[in-house]
């Protein structure tokens, strides 16, 4: 599971095995647990769960994807060519 980003003590990562979803990040930290849909066309990202994520770090981790949503979308892509996709 390549770490994308390590920030703001969230980590933000893909799993190596989940080739044929659509592009999302899993974010972590403490004892929060969030994965993210991305649309690349639209610029945009959905939740598909946050678990014990408050207002806050929502609001925070929504910004660190959104900052830096081009880098975290070339490491999708790089790491669907290097499945072979």
């Amino acid at each position: 599971m390549p770490t994308v980003l390590l920030i703001f003590g969230w980590r933000v990562f893909f799993y190596a095995n989940e080739a044929g979803e659509p592009p999302h990040v899993h974010c972590t930290k403490a004892e929060c647990d969030a994965k993210y849909w991305l649309n690349f066309e639209t610029y945009d990202i959905r939740p598909a769960y946050e678990y014990n994520v408050n207002p806050a770090d929502r609001r925070m981790i929504r910004k660190v994807i959104f900052n830096h949503f081009d880098y975290i979308m070339g490491e999708w892509q790089r790491a669907e060519q290097e499945r072979g996709k």
